[in-house]
């Protein structure tokens, strides 16, 4: 295998980095076969390292797709999914001229579950010839580059995640009728990352509608700075989508951003997303 430069060389593939703090393409792996256990264990600690991690040229079918996805843990359903759909666990994410994308923020996949993703599996199906690019930052590095003063304010605090807030418009459904299904969820403001114990902040743009124990205008502001964190160039990277391209990110490690330039023209993804477990701080990290 010929690495390049800054390249790491893993048993069987080779991850190229596309940032110094987040990202990597991994070249020689083919999701069209059945992969071994010790490769996908591979997968898994690239995807720790990098928290997104990119495959190319992929010929894959809706079925394998799912089935790689499956690998890493049970599959969610989203509540925007079709009824009767033939694969219930792909979200089909379309937009052209009269759906302009609606993804050009930073968040983190459904933190309004009890238990939120572990990750998303996201594959090219129908791209614009330019633009339509996902970033992605590093909710690790954008804690650590906190003052201490305010890790230590934020660290013990909690949000609410509300689904309402973003998909009570996009199903056409009353708050309410959503809430007795998904109630609002509260999560850790800093959240211990389950397998890495590294520390990383846990609100979004999206889902989060207010921290507990805050006044309005208090957590307003707090989550106003938080948020900020991810718009630094310092812990993003950009990925730009061809055919055959899949990207597979850790919701409990990262946010996205889905750039909306490409309008009216066409951009159709499938999501296949992982469940994960609920989140948590682990104070004696201190």
């Amino acid at each position: 295998m010929n690495v390049h430069v800054g390249a790491e060389a893993f048993a069987r593939f080779e991850a190229r980095p596309l940032t110094p703090r987040i990202g990597a393409e991994l070249y020689g792996v083919d999701l069209s076969q059945n992969l071994d256990d010790a490769l996908i264990a591979d997968i898994r600690d690239a995807l720790l390292k990098y928290k997104v991690i990119f495959f190319r040229d992929q010929q894959i079918t809706a079925e394998q797709h799912i089935a790689f996805a499956r690998r890493f843990g049970d599959l969610e359903i989203h509540p925007a999914t079709p009824k009767g759909q033939e694969n219930p666990e792909i979200l089909r994410i379309t937009h052209n001229a009269k759906n302009k994308g609606q993804e050009n923020f930073w968040h983190s996949d459904v933190t309004w579950r009890e238990e939120p993703s572990l990750g998303s599996i996201l594959r090219a199906i129908d791209l614009p010839a330019v633009g339509g690019d996902t970033l992605f930052s590093d909710m690790v590095a954008a804690y650590e580059g906190l003052s201490d003063k305010m890790k230590a304010f934020c660290c013990g605090l909690t949000a609410v995640h509300d689904i309402a807030r973003v998909f009570a418009r996009r199903l056409g459904k009353d708050p309410k009728e959503l809430h007795e299904k998904f109630p609002p969820m509260e999560h850790p403001v800093i959240r211990t990352h389950p397998e890495t114990g590294e520390r990383l902040i846990y609100v979004n743009t999206a889902f989060t509608s207010h921290i507990k124990d805050l006044s309005r205008e208090e957590s307003d502001w707090l989550l106003k700075h938080l948020y900020a964190q991810a718009n630094l160039p310092e812990y993003q990277c950009r990925f730009r989508w061809a055919p055959g391209s899949m990207a597979f990110w850790d919701n409990r490690a990262c946010q996205h951003y889905a750039a909306s330039d490409y309008w009216p023209n066409v951009r159709v993804m499938e999501r296949v997303t992982i469940a994960g477990d609920r989140p948590y701080f682990e104070p004696q990290d201190n």
